[in-house]
C-alpha cells in the first residue's frame, strides 16, 4: 500500500530466508531480532532517514507467557531514542482490556485494564512508547486479524467444547487496517491512542457457525455450561476522526 503511494519502504523480518521478498516487492529489507536481551542485526541503519516507524512484531506471549515482550520493546524504544525517528506508529491489541460477564464496552476512554499476564505485558509495552518524550507515538490497538486467508473459523472447524459462545466477536479486516494506518499517515496523527475493529459485534457462536456453513467446514461446538465472558470494542474515535468506514465487514 504504501510503495503505491511512491513511498520508499524499509522492512525486518527474523528470517533471512524472507529477505528476497521484500527485495521482490521493492521493500529494502534487513534480517532483525529485537528481544529483552537486545537486537540483533543492523538497527541503527534500518532506522537511518526512517520519518516514521511501524512497529508491529507479535509478542510471542501465546507460545511463551513468559517472555519478556516489554523488555524487548524498552530496547526497541532506546534504539528509537538515539536514530533521530521522531514519529512512531505502534500496533497493539485489544486483548489490553478484560473481559467480563457483562461485555464491557470500551473507548479509548478507558485505560487498558486486563489483569492477565500477558494483557499486563502489552499494556507495559504501549506505556514504554507513549510515554518516551524523545518521540511521538499512535497506538493503535487493532481486533482479531482476518483477510488475505486468515480467518479464525478454520481453526475452530469441528472443534468442541468451546468456551464463551456468547461473547462478542471484535474482528477487523485486513484492508480496514491499511486504511487506518494511511490515514493517520495522511493526516500526520500522533501522540494518540485508537481502538480499531469492526463495528458490529455478533456472539461467537452464531458468527463462527454461520461462517463455517459458508466455507462448507463442520459447525464448531460450543459449551454453555458457564457463563460467557466477554467484551465490545467502540470504534468510534477511530471512524469520527479518521474518516475510516471499516467496512470490509467481517
Amino acid at each position: 500500500m504504501l510503495l503505491a503511494e511512491g513511498l520508499s519502504v524499509k522492512g525486518s523480518t527474523t528470517s533471512a530466508d524472507k529477505l528476497p521478498i521484500f527485495r521482490d516487492a521493492g521493500i529494502k529489507g534487513y534480517q532483525l531480532k529485537v528481544t529483552a536481551e537486545g537486537i540483533e542485526g543492523d538497527i541503527k541503519d534500518f532506522l537511518t532517514l526512517t520519518d516514521v516507524l511501524i512497529v508491529d512484531f507479535p509478542p510471542g506471549l501465546r507460545r511463551d507467557p513468559k517472555k519478556d515482550y516489554s523488555g524487548a520493546v524498552e530496547n526497541l524504544a532506546e534504539a528509537i531514542e538515539t536514530s533521530g525517528v521522531k514519529k512512531v506508529i505502534f500496533v497493539s491489541s485489544i486483548s489490553v482490556y478484560e473481559e467480563t460477564e457483562s461485555f464491557t464496552i470500551y473507548t479509548e476512554d478507558t485505560a487498558p485494564n486486563s489483569t492477565s499476564a500477558s494483557g499486563k505485558e502489552i499494556i507495559s509495552a504501549e506505556r514504554i512508547m507513549l510515554e518516551n518524550p524523545l518521540f511521538d507515538t499512535t497506538i493503535i490497538r487493532f481486533g482479531g486479524l482476518i483477510g488475505a486467508g486468515r480467518h479464525p473459523v478454520k481453526y475452530l472447524a469441528g472443534r468442541s467444547g468451546i468456551t464463551n459462545p456468547l461473547a462478542p466477536v471484535n474482528l477487523i479486516h485486513l484492508k480496514d487496517c491499511l486504511q487506518v494506518v494511511k490515514k493517520l499517515l495522511e493526516n500526520d496523527i500522533f501522540g494518540e491512542e485508537y481502538n480499531a475493529v469492526f463495528p458490529l459485534n455478533p456472539s461467537r457462536e452464531k458468527y463462527y457457525s454461520e461462517k463455517a456453513r459458508e466455507a462448507g467446514l463442520e459447525i464448531p461446538q460450543f459449551d454453555h455450561s458457564e457463563p460467557s465472558i466477554g467484551k465490545v470494542i467502540s470504534a468510534s474515535k477511530v471512524m469520527r476522526e479518521l474518516g475510516v468506514g471499516l467496512k470490509e465487514g467481517i
